[in-house]
């Protein structure tokens, strides 16, 4: 098999990637910790929860949506419900199953917490991009996205892509 090199257009361009990427995680990470005491996978698990019907979810489609391991999305609700910022319940329907619920407490946070964190993502992205680089860059990432998890993608082996599970009821 022969390596299939990058090139130094390629090369550059990822290189730029992995930069911003880090910077724009430790930057949005920062400002969460300063303002909610609580790093940016915790605000996106409370995020995703506020999104949806009843402020609840199943565990595994929680997982799934923030694309992290069920272990990880386990210890992190499990910090998240010391504070009582969510809680979990059973799933009636299925004994191994388990429900991620959002608390007022932890809508509270978010709603304070809310602008600081979308402030932070505007000025450190959005306001350095045109609105035709927006567009590209959804475009990118949702193309990017689309290969990596696709059904026959390459990396079919996703951590938090696991059997279907039942919806709870």
């Amino acid at each position: 098999m022969t390596t299939r090199w990058l090139s130094p257009d390629e090369q550059r361009a990822w290189r730029a990637y992995i930069a911003a990427s880090l910077l724009l995680e430790d930057t949005i990470d920062r400002q969460l910790q300063q303002e909610a005491g609580m790093p940016h996978l915790y605000y996106s698990i409370l995020a995703n929860l506020s999104e949806t019907p009843e402020r609840r979810l199943r565990m595994t489609e929680l997982a799934e949506r923030l694309k992290i391991t069920r272990p990880r999305l386990t210890y992190a609700v499990a910090r998240l419900e010391k504070d009582g910022l969510l809680r979990r319940e059973s799933c009636a329907s299925d004994k191994r199953g388990s429900i991620a619920v959002l608390t007022d407490e932890g809508t509270a946070v978010l709603e304070r917490t809310a602008p600081g964190h979308v402030e932070t993502v505007r000025t450190a992205l959005f306001d350095r991009l045109t609105p035709e680089q927006v567009g590209q860059l959804e475009e990118i990432f949702t193309s990017v996205t689309a290969g990596l998890q696709g059904e026959d993608g390459p990396f079919e082996g996703l951590p938090w892509r696991r059997r279907s599970t039942p919806p709870c009821s």
